[in-house]
């Protein structure tokens, strides 16, 4: 098995790149030192395949029956706090986009979250009853790649809620 970063495969080879992503105190020390420290044994055993996780760029848009311009920013305001990884949001008083990073094994994994985020929240952050009518999910790498040759997305307002 290799271990590498995510993303495309090496030029020249069938094999599969593998990732393993730690979290916690003790998440860059080498598995028998994790193992002293902890008394525990690794999570996954010798030769067992882990799935590496991914950051997957999400642009989310939603319409529906125009709301107060200021419950729609006060209900955005709403998810980005309950959703902290969102970066930005763009409103109007009839639609609006959002945009965040989603970790996740693979797209469909990443675009099952994103699909559930409006519905899941909607009470919680009193957001209007619009529905989605647009999903964009792509890798890390396209995205930058599609920022760095001028096309794609445009390049997000500053992190936070704003009107288009």
């Amino acid at each position: 098995m290799r271990r590498g970063r995510p993303g495309a495969l090496p030029r020249g080879t069938a094999e599969r790149t593998l990732t393993s992503v730690r979290a916690g105190d003790d998440a860059g020390l080498p598995d028998d030192e994790r193992t002293e420290r902890n008394g525990t044994a690794p999570a996954a055993p010798e030769g067992a395949r882990r799935e590496a996780s991914r950051l997957w760029h999400i642009t989310l848009s939603v319409s529906g029956a125009e709301a107060p311009l200021k419950e729609v920013r006060r209900s955005l305001e709403q998810l980005a706090h309950d959703h902290p990884f969102l970066l930005t949001s763009r409103y109007a008083n009839d639609h609006a986009e959002i945009r965040y990073w989603e970790e996740a094994r693979d797209l469909h994994d990443a675009a099952a979250v994103a699909l559930r985020l409006w519905g899941e929240h909607r009470s919680t952050a009193k957001l209007p009853p619009w529905e989605i009518v647009g999903l964009e999910v792509i890798d890390r790498e396209t995205y930058h790649q599609r920022i760095a040759e001028g096309y794609g997305p445009p390049p997000a307002s500053p992190v936070g809620v704003h009107p288009y």
